[in-house]
């Protein structure tokens, strides 16, 4: 009986540690991380020794501004050291694929690179976004759960494949600080790109409207449908100027083909019709909606400058909660080692 007693107690610690930060699940309970990070806002230095002779490693497979700097910025504001490592500037080039004969340009295999990593420091920041060569290698976060698995540390992502919840939460946060209603109504918008985007923003961004107190609507294109896993029991309506009606917030964001009904059409631009472009019109709509955007934008594709530019954009704001975000999340992180 005390073994098992044992065994029980260390289940239930397992269960409270947090070695991953991928998805809303990972944050538990919704309205004691959002009390929590209104707390870090109100002092972001008051616990600045947790982190003392702890170093946060971030690796960067791919551009960021908003990611690195508000997740360098957490890290000190918890007293971290930070190294910063820029796979494709710098470092050796790492190979990715088992099984393969490494007689081209890449030098490192990810499999030793990742240990060695490890060695390092205390807990590890991946940012690598979706490279859609292959729906199912994408959605099974394949670069992100190799570090998971071998580096030995606590991981959370800076944007995987089909996620980006340090955005996601920073969004949450938003909402609840500008909310002029208890339970606001949230519309994500598809809007018109030039290029091929992932479905990152858009995904985690469901994930967690959906577990938080709104009423949740998702609008897009015929062929746009964002996997079931994300959208759960969000309303889908493709008709846009049906869905921003009475909403309260108004989330731009482009994502390409999410590849559900046809696997074939995964990552491909289906439209530009430059009618879902948000503009005053479409804000008219609305609820005297605030709008909102990850950035970077792009200005006469995502949105207009006269919708940007007006008061109820919450586009800088939005970008400066990503520091509480991820403070929250290292700290969270910090307090399991």
């Amino acid at each position: 009986m005390q073994e098992e007693g044992r065994r029980r107690l260390l289940e239930d610690n397992l269960e409270k540690l947090m070695r991953t930060y991928t998805n809303v699940f990972d944050l538990g309970n919704l309205d004691e991380a959002l009390k929590e990070a209104f707390e870090i806002k109100k002092d972001r230095y008051k616990y600045e020794a947790l982190g003392r002779h702890k170093t946060c490693l971030l690796i960067f497979f791919n551009n960021s501004l908003r990611t690195r700097l508000s997740t360098q910025k957490a890290a000190r504001n918890l007293g971290m050291d930070v190294i910063v490592l820029d796979v494709n500037q710098g470092a050796w080039k790492l190979e990715t694929e088992r099984g393969v004969v490494m007689d081209g340009d890449k030098s490192e295999h990810l499999l030793e690179a990742i240990p060695v990593m490890g060695c390092y420091c205390d807990m590890i920041g991946v940012r690598s976004f979706a490279r859609f060569e292959n729906r199912e290698e994408d959605y099974t976060e394949k670069i992100l759960n190799q570090f998971v698995q071998y580096s030995g540390r606590p991981v959370f992502s800076m944007e995987a494949a089909t996620c980006h919840p340090l955005q996601a939460f920073a969004d949450l946060i938003t909402i609840e600080e500008y909310k002029r209603a208890k339970r606001p109504k949230v519309v994500l918008t598809w809007a018109p790109h030039p290029r091929a985007l992932p479905q990152a923003v858009p995904n985690s961004f469901a994930d967690f409207m959906n577990e938080a107190d709104v009423d949740f609507v998702i609008t897009q294109p015929e062929g746009y449908e964002l996997d079931p896993k994300f959208v759960r029991g969000a309303r889908v309506e493709y008709d846009q100027r049906k869905a921003f009606e009475g909403a309260d917030f108004i989330y731009a964001k482009n994502w390409s083909c999410p590849g559900v009904t046809n696997p074939a059409d995964y990552g491909r631009v289906l439209s530009k019709d430059m009618r879902w472009c948000v503009d005053s019109g479409h804000m008219s709509w609305t609820n005297n909606a605030f709008f909102m955007h990850c950035l970077p934008v792009r200005r006469g594709m995502i949105v207009t400058d006269d919708v940007i530019e007006a008061p109820t954009s919450l586009v800088i704001p939005e970008a400066a909660n990503r520091e509480i975000s991820a403070t929250l999340v290292l700290k969270r992180i910090l307090e399991d080692l």
